[in-house]
C-alpha cells in the first residue's frame, strides 16, 4: 500500500463519524429511544438527513401525556409500555413493570434538551442521556470558551484590569484567526458529523460547516498568543502558561468532539492551521498594533479594510451562522482598533514605559479587588446597552434603505446586506465602546 493510500485512510478514519459517536458514548452521553421507536437508520424512509447537520428532521416526539414520561420501548418479560402483556405470568409482570418504572424514572432524571437553541433557523436541539454530569459540565464550559459571552467578558477584562496592550493584540491575533477560519469553511464545505450515529447537544452552529473547527482554531490561538505576548512582560514561570495553554487547548478540542459538532480531523486541521495563521502573523502583531494607534489615517483604512472582507466573506457560500460571526468579529475588531486610536490621540490610554518592564503581578487588596468588580460591572452594563440600542436602530434602518421588509425580523437578518450592516455597525460600536467610551466612563467616575 503507497504512502498515499495509508494517508487517505488515515484521514477517512479521523473523519469517521462513529469514532465521534465512540467518544461520546465513552463520556456518558447516551441518545434515548423516544416514543417507544428508534429512529430509522440512514438509507431508509424515514431518516433523510438534514443539508449539513446529517439529523434526521422527523424525528419522533416525547409525548405530552402523563407528564411527558418516557415509557419502555418494547417487549420485555411480558410487560410492553409499563403494562401487562395478555397471557403473561401476573406476578412476573407486575414485578417487572415496576422495576421498569422504576428503571424509567431514574433514567428520566439524566436526560436534558439539546444546547443553545437557533433563534434564526428556530432548530432544538434533541433530548439525550447523561451518565457523567462532570464531564458534561467541563465540556459545555470548554466550548463556551469559544462562544460570544467568553470574548465580550475576557478581551475587555483584560484592556480594563491588566495589560491594555495585550488585550489589543490578542484581539488582532483573534480576528486574523477566526476571519481566516470561517472563510475556509466556506470554502471547503464539509458537513458536520452525521448524525446518527452522532447525538448533536448543541444545535446553534448546525447550519454552518464543519472543517476546519474554528472553535479548536480560537481554542489554540488565544491561550498560545497569551504566552506570548505576557511572557517576559509579565513575571511568572513559563511553566505555568505552558500548561494553562494546553489545558485550555485540549478542553476547547474535546469539547466540540463531545457535543457531537466536529470530526477528530476537523480538530485536528483547525489546531494545525491556527498554528499556521499564527507563525505567519505573529511576528507582525507589534507593527499592526502600532499603525492602528499612531497612523493619522488608521481608523479609515480599518473600517475599509474590515468591511471588504466582510463583503467578500459573505459572496463565499449561501446563509448560514457563520456569515453573521464573520461581520460580528469584524465589526468588533475594528471598533476595538479605532477606539484604541481615539484614545491614544487623546491621551487617555497610553502602555506602560518599556523601563517598568517586566510587570510584577499585583497582590490582591480589598480595594484593588472591589475596583476591578466595579469596572466589570459598570463596562459591561454599558456593553449590554449599547448592543441592544444598536440593533434596535441598525436593523430598522438597514431595511428601510435596501427596501427590504422588516415584518418578519428573522427572514430580513438573513440577507446579506442586512445582516452585514446590523452586526458590522452594532458590534463595530461595541469594540469601540470598549477601549475608548467604557475608559472615558471610567475616567469621570474615579475609577481609572
Amino acid at each position: 500500500m503507497s504512502l498515499r493510500q495509508r494517508l487517505a485512510e488515515l484521514l477517512v478514519c479521523l473523519r469517521d463519524p462513529q469514532r465521534v459517536a465512540s467518544f461520546q458514548r465513552l463520556c456518558g452521553v447516551e441518545e434515548p429511544r423516544l416514543a417507544g421507536a428508534d429512529p430509522p437508520p440512514l438509507g431508509e424512509p424515514g431518516a433523510a438527513p438534514e443539508a449539513r447537520g446529517g439529523r434526521s428532521r422527523d424525528r419522533a416526539a416525547v409525548p405530552e401525556g402523563d407528564g411527558g414520561k418516557i415509557r419502555g420501548c418494547g417487549a420485555r418479560n411480558g410487560v410492553r409500555n409499563g403494562l401487562p402483556e395478555a397471557g403473561a405470568d401476573p406476578a412476573t409482570a407486575a414485578a417487572t413493570a415496576t422495576a421498569g418504572e422504576r428503571e424509567s424514572k431514574a433514567t428520566l432524571q439524566n436526560k436534558v434538551q439539546g444546547l443553545r437553541r437557533n433563534s434564526l433557523t428556530g432548530e432544538e436541539g434533541e433530548v439525550y442521556g447523561v451518565r457523567n454530569w462532570f464531564l458534561f459540565y467541563l465540556f459545555c464550559f470548554g466550548t463556551e470558551l469559544g462562544n460570544e459571552l467568553f470574548y465580550i467578558t475576557f478581551f475587555p477584562f483584560w484592556i480594563w484590569n491588566l495589560d491594555a496592550l495585550v488585550g489589543r493584540r490578542l484581539v488582532i491575533m483573534w480576528v486574523l484567526v477566526m476571519y481566516l477560519g470561517q472563510c475556509a469553511k466556506d470554502v471547503i464545505r464539509w458537513p458536520r458529523p452525521a448524525s446518527p450515529p452522532v447525538v448533536k447537544l448543541e444545535v446553534f452552529y448546525n447550519s454552518e460547516y464543519s472543517m476546519p473547527s474554528t472553535h479548536a482554531m480560537s481554542g489554540t490561538a488565544i491561550p498560545i498568543s497569551l504566552v506570548l505576548l505576557t511572557y517576559g512582560r509579565w513575571q511568572y514561570p513559563l511553566i505555568y502558561g505552558l500548561v494553562i495553554a494546553i489545558c485550555w487547548c485540549s478542553l476547547v478540542c474535546l469539547s466540540r468532539i463531545y457535543l457531537g459538532m466536529h470530526s477528530i480531523l476537523d480538530i485536528i486541521a483547525g489546531f494545525l492551521y491556527a498554528i499556521f495563521i499564527l507563525a505567519v502573523f505573529y511576528p507582525y502583531v507589534e507593527l499592526i498594533d502600532n499603525f492602528n494607534q499612531t497612523y493619522k489615517y488608521s481608523p479609515l483604512i480599518i473600517i475599509s479594510l474590515h468591511l471588504a472582507l466582510g463583503i467578500f466573506s459573505f459572496t463565499l457560500d449561501t446563509w448560514s451562522t457563520s456569515r453573521g460571526d464573520t461581520a460580528q468579529i469584524l465589526g468588533s475588531g475594528a471598533g476595538i482598533a479605532c477606539g484604541a486610536h481615539t484614545a491614544y490621540r487623546i491621551g487617555l490610554m497610553s502602555d506602560l514605559p518599556l523601563d517598568t518592564l517586566p510587570l510584577a503581578v499585583p497582590s490582591i487588596t480589598v480595594t484593588r479587588f472591589g475596583k476591578v468588580i466595579l469596572r466589570v460591572l459598570i463596562g459591561m452594563v454599558f456593553l449590554l446597552l449599547m448592543r441592544i440600542v444598536m440593533k434596535k436602530i441598525t436593523i430598522p434602518l438597514a431595511c428601510k434603505m435596501f427596501g427590504i421588509k422588516s415584518d418578519d425580523i428573522r427572514k430580513a437578518r438573513q440577507c446579506m446586506e442586512i445582516e452585514l450592516t446590523y452586526r458590522y455597525l452594532t458590534y463595530g460600536m461595541v469594540g469601540f465602546s470598549i477601549t475608548f467610551l467604557v475608559p472615558c466612563l471610567f475616567f469621570l467616575i474615579g475609577l481609572s
